[in-house]
């Protein structure tokens, strides 16, 4: 059966302000300030190691990320909101046989903290983190590592994402796009690849497309 791939940070739950007031304290405290379009066009979607290895060359890249990550995890409140009518969504599609995965940049613990503090955990089949791939996104590897999981090829599957580099991932890999207006408009997410875009998953846009899936062939 088909399968829906879903980005998790800014898509399954609304967590950009957090990691942006995170970011913002950490370089504020190496002394650079940065607003939230900084934010935006320079962090948000990527993989932390990348970001920081060009804002602090000589630094450990990787220890800013775990210190950046651990600091978002001790601030994420516990139950914490999914996105408005996921669950009733993702039901919907298991109801019709479609497999659910999670495709993040994010690490496994913060993807592990955010599924039990929204309650998503049990509705998930699959979790792909991206430092566990050869590549993050914006490179298409975590989506074909999902798909390869799955047995599935593109046409049997959709992805839901909102920032380009996650879009730019989920295109690269040959998959049609959802935009999710959590931090960035229509305009903004059809322009990275979205083939159209939600405000949340109430969105009756979506009805169409589990339809499409539900016949669509492995």
């Amino acid at each position: 059966m088909a399968a829906l791939l879903f980005d998790l940070d800014g898509t399954m739950l609304d967590t950009d302000r957090m990691h942006f007031a995170v970011f913002r304290d950490m370089l504020s405290e190496r002394g650079r300030e940065v607003d939230e379009a900084f934010y935006l066009s320079d962090v948000h979607g990527r993989i932390n190691a990348d970001v920081f290895s060009e804002l602090f060359p000589g630094e450990d890249a990787e220890a800013l990320s775990q210190a950046k990550e651990a600091e978002f995890r001790r601030r994420l409140p516990r139950p914490y909101p999914a996105t408005p009518g996921l669950r009733d969504f993702i039901e919907r599609a298991r109801a019709v046989g479609l497999r659910i995965a999670v495709v993040t940049n994010a690490m496994r613990p913060n993807a592990e903290a955010m599924l039990a503090a929204t309650g998503l955990g049990d509705l998930v089949d699959h979790v792909v983190i991206a430092e566990e791939c050869p590549q993050g996104k914006p490179h298409p590897a975590p989506y074909l590592a999902a798909m390869e999981h799955f047995a599935l090829t593109p046409a049997a599957c959709a992805a839901f994402e909102d920032s380009p580099s996650g879009l730019a991932a989920a295109r690269a890999a040959g998959l049609d796009c959802v935009g999710v207006r959590s931090s960035l408009g229509d305009a903004a997410l059809r322009a990275a690849g979205a083939r159209f875009s939600v405000e949340d998953f109430t969105d009756p846009a979506l009805g169409p497309l589990l339809d499409r899936l539900k016949g669509v062939p492995a």
